[in-house]
């Protein structure tokens, strides 16, 4: 039996959020720049998300550029953002074969301006699609995302528009980037590095995570099922015992 066969769908992940990692490794171990190791972690990206949209996963955040990569060498970090365009305008059209919408999280006005247009066009012309939102993380942080909640929840406050006393985790959620998805049930990272990298430090509360050696670039549908039926095979007791749940 196929480990696509073996997956439970009345049990699978609503989202599911990945650290696409080890792109620059990849391209290391073969002798290359590493552009070349993120041009080829695009192909990654293609079979995560069209196998996700295939067994229902409604949701699929990729951390594709964090605030911390701005730090870079100039010439990587140029590379990327072209990268980035020439992407988006390329699979704009996949995208829309495969009804999946496109939505963006982070300081996207630190993005170039180039990049700011290709990417609003592609989510205006996805907004229609269904079958699954792929929302890339860019100029990303959660610990900006986190503040920014924090300074409005604050002014909120300052101008009498919530009593202190009601502040809780719903008023949180409510001024975050991602407002409007659920919060991440899985948590993938490939090359083997465990730890969350100031990734949706919030979301991932109690999400469960999976890490994995393989490099990104080489990471296929096969490795998501993989991490599919790990997450499965868990129990989720946010807090109660095994006998509660039962």
């Amino acid at each position: 039996m196929s480990l696509k066969d073996q997956l439970n769908i009345q049990k699978l992940p609503k989202h599911i959020a990945v650290i696409m990692d080890g792109n620059g490794r990849w391209a290391k171990g073969k002798g290359k720049f590493r552009i070349f190791g993120h041009q080829n972690g695009v192909k990654a990206v293609k079979e995560t998300a069209e196998a996700c949209a295939e067994i229902g996963v409604q949701y699929l955040t990729l951390y594709a550029f964090s605030t911390e990569n701005w730090s870079r060498p100039k010439d990587e970090v140029n590379a990327l953002m072209e990268l980035l365009v020439s992407t988006i305008r390329k699979e704009t059209k996949t995208l829309m074969k495969n009804n999946i919408r496109l939505e963006a999280i982070g300081d996207i006005n630190d993005l170039p301006a180039k990049c700011q247009r290709e990417l609003g066009e592609a989510i205006d012309e996805t907004k229609g699609n269904t079958r699954l939102t792929m929302i890339l993380a860019l100029s990303y942080s959660a610990k900006w995302d986190m503040i920014n909640a924090i300074k409005h929840i604050a002014l909120e406050a300052k101008e009498g528009k919530v009593a202190i006393e009601n502040i809780d985790t719903a008023m949180v959620d409510k001024f975050l980037s991602t407002k409007d998805y659920p919060h991440p049930e899985l948590m993938i990272r490939t090359s083997g590095e465990q730890r969350i990298s100031n990734f949706l430090l919030w979301e991932l509360a109690y999400s469960e995570l999976y890490f994995t050696p393989k490099l990104w670039p080489d990471f296929n549908r096969e490795d998501l099922y993989q991490a599919i039926l790990d997450y499965q095979q868990r129990e989720r007791r946010f807090g109660k015992t095994s006998e509660q749940l039962a």
